[in-house]
């Protein structure tokens, strides 16, 4: 089952289960990926539907620093529900130590030797280990790669 159907079938459950926070949740992430779909005229698989819940889950997290800085915990811990409800869809995180071996694993794929070789080594970075890793850190590990 691809991802996008599990989505639907969640929904579905969700909706008979009569759990609407969840249920709320679930449309968001169907609005965006309909969007998606609408606006570049494609089908979306499962790398693309990754990438929309990893876009969510970023906007997510910069609006409960925004709440909390606002001192709006209801409003924060609404937004946190919904991560929660948005991480079940993505696949399992790699450790930072299993990012830096991929992105060291690439660097030498590609012979980047320098800063120079950023937008080259991230560009295969993003294929490679989207939804896997936050790409705060991946972006990280590539410099630290790209400068040792």
């Amino acid at each position: 089952m691809s991802l996008k159907e599990q989505i639907t079938e969640d929904m579905k459950a969700a909706m008979r289960a009569k759990d609407s926070e969840r249920l709320g949740t679930i449309r968001l992430l169907t609005a965006a990926m309909k969007q998606k779909e609408v606006d570049e005229r494609v089908e979306l698989d499962d790398t693309m539907v990754i990438a929309i819940v990893d876009k969510l889950i970023k906007q997510r997290k910069d609006s409960i620093e925004a709440f909390t800085k606002a001192d709006r915990m209801d409003l924060a811990d609404k937004e946190s529900a919904e991560m929660k409800v948005l991480q079940a869809y993505l696949p399992a995180r790699l450790s930072a130590e299993e990012v830096a071996l991929e992105v060291q694993a690439i660097v030498t794929e590609l012979g980047a030797k320098g800063p120079g070789d950023m937008g080259k080594v991230m560009g295969a970075v993003k294929t490679r280990l989207a939804g896997k890793a936050d790409m705060g850190q991946v972006s990280a590990a590539v410099k630290a790669a790209l400068a040792g």
